[in-house]
Formats: structure tokens, C-alpha cells, sequence
């Protein structure tokens, strides 16, 4: 084999070893955090929130998830410093720990019957720490993946540590599912949802000791070489780039907005209003979990070739409005386990992916290397908040104001999300193009000045 193509060789396999390390780690984190949202409706309202009213008890239950989401940002401005000033290897490991700790010690937490208020306390304290570890770890996996992908390749490779959410989401599902199915109501809410707590420990024991074996980014290595890290990554970030973060985070509101209707408040809403078993809801947002592993990189590579903002901007508007055909089935199945289950794959599994797998490079792609890992934790973590941790708690609130029978003001609020996250992606790509222009128009420097220079 020639030097060349054993170098090549090499360099593909050590982007595999990155890649796999993104996306295990990532995984493993979406299992951690997601994992606490599939319960809330149906565990931790009834024992950590107990109330005469059921609605206010799953009210509560949904702010401490809400909670979570709030402390992301905080977890993504310390992580995201760090990350620019030291190293994104680092901070993933750290990140991973943090937030395995936290759910192993959730699965440890006594009920509101044994300690009284010191329980949700509890909970909310480790939701938060939760929060923190996440909000450091998405972006620092992300650009694992896409600083060391080819330029051609990255929305590919930058895609497959979001298939980490889906396997994330797929395992908390699946695994609740498992144990409701396999012990009894009385098991489960006694003891049962708590080994899916526990199981974290061997989970971040495995990720831990795959990402402590690969090297950094080349790219920020060479940011390093040649000391142009920023002195305060945040600082520079909004001084330099404002609009590009305002408009990364109006982005997002689709993503954060649909998968939480779809993958968590949907669970309560099939089980409270449609009557479906908890374990066909479960088992439903399972399926298009797994199918989200396939389409999340489909669309990834879509993006490469058709261009990052059209795919997601189309994307965008197709998934926002497919909340109403899905929620007029949820309806009108007739109890038909098949028809819900085809209202929840196809908007959650086939077009949400067309948002979910472009957005790690659409996003990178706002940032230079010396202020990224600040960058996109802050845009994703930050409109989290509002797009993401809010809306379990307004999607309940709508549905008791128009009543059950009546979800069209939540089918309303996907729609104006994907209205407002196609609008976003259009205006990065028109000023992508700009930058573009300028850059092919600008005269060249004089010959002297590129002697000079060179």
C-alpha cells in the first residue's frame, strides 16, 4: 500500500473513532436527560407532586423538567469557555460525568410520602446539575464530528452525533416501556421506573472510557498553535456575531418545539385523552425513535448536497404543519393502536429528521473555530428554553383552554414555529450567499502585497 493511501487510511479511521465516540457519548446523555421527561407524566407526578388536581401535579411535574432546559444555557457558556479555551475533549468527559451522576442519584431519591418537600427539592437540584452536564455536551460532541470532517462531508458526519438524541430517546422509552410492561403498576411506581435511573452508571462508564481515548479537533489544535484562542469566547461572540445568533436560535424553534410535543407531552396525551396503554404510547415514540437513526443522516447528507438552509428551511414548514394531520389521527383512530402509531412515525420519525440532521452543521457553520463550542451551545441551549423546556407546560396549558377534544392550538403553535425557524434559515442563507459574493468580487491585492504576504 502506498504511503498516500495508507495515510488516508488512517485519517478515515481516526474519524471513525471520533464519530463513534460523539455518538455514543451523546446517546448516553440524550438517555439521561430524556429519561426524566418520559416519567414525569406518568412516575413523578404521582410521587414526587402529589395534588387533588391530577392536571397540577402533571403541571409541576413538567416545570422540573422545564427546569432543566433553563439551566442548559449556564451548562453551555461554562462548558462552551472552556471548550474554546482549552479543548473540546475535555469538557466531553466532564460534561458525561456531571450528568451521570446526577441521574444515577435520581433513581436514589425517596418520594414525597417518605421525606415529604425535601423530595421534589431533591429532584429539582438534580435536574438542574442535569441541565448543566447537557448543556456542555451537545455542542462539544457536535464539533467533535464536524471540525474533523471533510468540508464536502460535513453535514454527514456533524448529523450522526444527533442520531444520539433518537438512541437517547429510543433506550429511555424502550427501557420504560420494558419494565411497565413486565411488572406490575404497583412494581413499577414502587420500585421499577428507578432501575432505569440506575442503569446510567454502567452507561457513562462505558462512554467515559471511549471518549478519554481520542485526540482533539485539528482544527482547534491550530487555533491553539497560533494563540488566536478569544480572550473571553462569550464577549466575542456577541460583539462580532449578534445576528448570526439571534438567527441560529430562531432556528431552532422548530426542533425544540416539535420533538417535545411529539416525543414527551404526547405520552400523557395518548395515554389521558386517547386511552391508549402507556406501553403502545411508549413503545410508538420508540419506533420512530429508531427510525429518526436512519433519516437524521439521510437528511445530514441531503444538506451537503442540495445546500444546509433549503433543506432545512422546507423542512421546517413541512414538519411544523404535519402536527394537524397527526393529531386529527390521534382523534379519530378508533382506538387503532396502528393508526396512532402511523400519526406519530411519520411526522416524528421521517420529517422531523429533515430539521434534526442539518442543524449540527447549520449551526457550526455560524461560528469560526476560536468562539464555536460557545456559539452553538449558547444558540441551542438558550432558545431551549422557550422552544424546547416550555413546552410540555404550554402545549397542557392550550389543551385545557380549547379542551381535549380540540388540540388544533397546539397543532397552531408547531405550524408558527416552523414558520419562524424557516424564515431563520432563509435569512443565514441569504447572508451566507452575500459573504459569498463579497468574497468572489473583492480585487485582488496588489502583486507586491501578496509577496509580501506570502
Amino acid at each position: 500500500m502506498r504511503t498516500t493511501d495508507r495515510a488516508a487510511a488512517a485519517e478515515r479511521a481516526g474519524l471513525g473513532r471520533v464519530v463513534s465516540a460523539a455518538l455514543i457519548g451523546a446517546t448516553i446523555e440524550w438517555y439521561d436527560f430524556f429519561l426524566y421527561g418520559v416519567v414525569a407524566g406518568i412516575v413523578l407526578n404521582k410521587l414526587y407532586f402529589p395534588a387533588s388536581d391530577p392536571l397540577v401535579s402533571t403541571l409541576l411535574a413538567y416545570s422540573t423538567f422545564a427546569v432543566g432546559f433553563i439551566t442548559r444555557p449556564l451548562g453551555g457558556v461554562i462548558f462552551g469557555h472552556f471548550g474554546d479555551k482549552i479543548g473540546r475533549k475535555s469538557m466531553l468527559v466532564i460534561t458525561l460525568m456531571l450528568m451521570g451522576v446526577a441521574t444515577f442519584l435520581i433513581g436514589l431519591v425517596p418520594t414525597y410520602a417518605q421525606i415529604g418537600v425535601a423530595a421534589p427539592i431533591l429532584l429539582l437540584v438534580l435536574r438542574i446539575f442535569q441541565g448543566i452536564g447537557l448543556g456542555g455536551e451537545w455542542g462539544g460532541a457536535v464539533l467533535m464530528a464536524f471540525e474533523y470532517a471533510p468540508p464536502e462531508k460535513r453535514g454527514l458526519y456533524a448529523s450522526i452525533p444527533q442520531i444520539g438524541l433518537a438512541l437517547g430517546l429510543c433506550i429511555a422509552s424502550g427501557v420504560v416501556a420494558a419494565l411497565s410492561y413486565g411488572l406490575t403498576e404497583e412494581q413499577f411506581l414502587a420500585w421499577g421506573w428507578r432501575l432505569a435511573f440506575l442503569l446510567s452508571a454502567i452507561l457513562v462508564a462505558v462512554g467515559a472510557y471511549i471518549r478519554l481515548n481520542v485526540m482533539e479537533t485539528p482544527e482547534f489544535a491550530k487555533v491553539k498553535e497560533t494563540n488566536r484562542e478569544a480572550a473571553i469566547p462569550f464577549v466575542s461572540m456577541m460583539r462580532d456575531y449578534p445576528g448570526n445568533v439571534i438567527a441560529g436560535m430562531g432556528a431552532r424553534t422548530i426542533d425544540g418545539v416539535f420533538f417535545n410535543i411529539f416525543a414527551v407531552f404526547s405520552i400523557g396525551y395518548l395515554t389521558g385523552t386517547v386511552k391508549l396503554p402507556r406501553t403502545e404510547a411508549l413503545l410508538g415514540v420508540t419506533t420512530a425513535a429508531l427510525l429518526l437513526c436512519a433519516t437524521i443522516p439521510l437528511a445530514g447528507w441531503l444538506s451537503d448536497k442540495l445546500g444546509r438552509t433549503r433543506v432545512y428551511a422546507w423542512g421546517s414548514v413541512i414538519t411544523g404543519f404535519s402536527a394537524f394531520p397527526a393529531f386529527w389521527l390521534f382523534l379519530n383512530s378508533g382506538g387503532s393502536t396502528a393508526m396512532i402509531w402511523l400519526a406519530l412515525i411519520v411526522p416524528f420519525g421521517i420529517f422531523y429528521a429533515s430539521v434534526y440532521g442539518p442543524e449540527a452543521a447549520l449551526f457550526s457553520e455560524l461560528f469560526p473555530a476560536r468562539v464555536r463550542y460557545t456559539g452553538i451551545s449558547f444558540v441551542y441551549q438558550f432558545s431551549g428554553i422557550f422552544a424546547s423546556g416550555l413546552t410540555p407546560i404550554i402545549a397542557t396549558a392550550l389543551l385545557q383552554y380549547s379542551g381535549a377534544d380540540k388540540p388544533w392550538l397546539i397543532c397552531a403553535y408547531c405550524a408558527f414555529a416552523g414558520l419562524v425557524s424557516a424564515a431563520s434559515a432563509m435569512w443565514i442563507g441569504r447572508r451566507a450567499r452575500q459573504a459569498a459574493l463579497s468574497n468572489l468580487v473583492r480585487p485582488e491585492p496588489p502583486q507586491w502585497v501578496q509577496t509580501h504576504t506570502s
